[in-house]
């Protein structure tokens, strides 16, 4: 069982920084991709970025492209999400999830293939 834990939420300032971390137990993370995503209140979730096993390719949203930065650390079996120039539409609740289903290795623009699901971190965006 892959058991992800997410951290680094909190309350920041539009135009601040903020790191997530997504660290993992109970198998080894490197050997999968693994997407953040995010749902704001009353919304549905969406894919903000994604990291292949290897760490050799990267996806961003449109809307946090030249923003955020994902990269990984398999010795430490965890990811992480760099966020910078926050906006308030940043604000939601932020999921790390890995890819357990089909081409695990690689990143995947479904979030059905996404089988394994931390319980989210809170960001705000606010002044």
């Amino acid at each position: 069982q892959l058991i992800l834990v997410e951290s680094g939420g909190g309350l920041v300032q539009p135009g601040g920084s903020l790191r997530l971390s997504c660290s993992a137990s109970g198998s080894t993370l490197g050997s999968h991709a693994v997407g953040w995503f995010r749902q704001e209140s009353g919304k549905q979730p969406e894919g903000v970025s994604c990291i292949s096993a290897s760490g050799g390719s990267t996806t961003y949203a449109d809307l946090v492209k030249g923003r955020f930065t994902i990269s990984r650390d398999n010795v430490k079996n965890t990811v992480y999400l760099q966020m910078n120039s926050l906006k308030p539409e940043d604000t939601a609740v932020y999921y790390c999830a890995a890819r357990t289903f089909r081409d695990y290795s690689l990143c995947t623009a479904y979030k059905r293939d996404f089988g394994s699901w931390g319980r989210g971190t809170p960001v705000t965006v606010s002044s």
